[in-house]
């Protein structure tokens, strides 16, 4: 966990003692801010995965910082507060907290808000790329490369061969893909094949017995994420598979 940086701005300092020893015990990296011009720097410097917020600081408004941290739009925020009706604990999670807690609590209940927002994070943040060997599929530049050649796809059949990888082997129906990887309704399951097709000729070694864009009989299509364990030969559907 060393790589989750979590910022504490809390004005009572042995609240913020005893979270951050509870923080650092759990091996997360912590640094405290006892107000909002050093919480600022530090943010700026640090740049937190995740901020516990005091909604009462001494020297203004947390709740105001809460709306400024949310702009930056670069960490979770896990707001404290000693406010505990329905309108303030609103007004909170409307300013950008991702999740409010009141005083006083308990340290395991705040450790598991803690680790419930990390869960959140990881289960968000999308990879930057796909890599499955000799196919590498970059998400940023949308583009593809394979045998380290690149690829020129059109923004169709990048965004279908997308689709088909992040289904993590998982077969899809004709219609699950038109649904997933078109921007407007087609109503037209054969539009699908056709693409699989100009998508074999580009990535596969052999288009007529494809190993990465598989047939299932019945169903639809699924990648096949083996291809990077020793870049299987072509051919290497099931049996019950054909191609289109």
């Amino acid at each position: 966990m060393g790589s989750v940086r979590i910022q504490i701005i809390e004005g009572n300092p042995h609240l913020r003692s005893l979270l951050g020893s509870h923080l650092k015990k759990s091996g997360y990296g912590v640094y405290q801010s006892q107000n909002l011009d050093q919480a600022k720097e530090d943010f700026h410097h640090r740049q937190p995965t995740l901020v516990i917020l005091d909604s009462d600081l001494p020297d203004s408004d947390g709740v105001e910082f809460c709306c400024w941290l949310q702009q930056q739009r670069k960490s979770l925020i896990l707001m404290l507060s000693a406010r505990n009706s329905e309108r303030d604990i609103v007004t909170g999670l409307k300013a950008g907290a991702d999740d409010y807690l009141t005083k006083p609590f308990g340290i395991q209940e705040f450790m598991a808000r803690v680790e419930a927002l990390i869960r959140r994070l990881r289960i968000t943040v999308a990879p930057l790329s796909l890599d499955y060997g000799d196919l590498k599929i970059d998400l940023v530049q949308r583009r593809v490369r394979f045998k380290e050649e690149f690829i020129d796809l059109t923004p169709q059949e990048f965004s279908l061969l997308y689709v088909l990888a992040q289904a993590e082997g998982m077969a899809l129906s004709r219609s699950e893909l038109l649904r997933r990887a078109w921007p407007n309704a087609i109503d037209n399951p054969r539009t699908i094949d056709t693409h699989v097709l100009a998508l074999r000729k580009k990535i596969e070694t052999d288009p007529r017995q494809p190993s990465i864009i598989q047939t299932v009989r019945n169903v639809g299509y699924r990648f096949n994420q083996g291809i990077s364990e020793n870049n299987p030969t072509p051919g290497t559907e099931l049996a019950t598979h054909k191609s289109y």
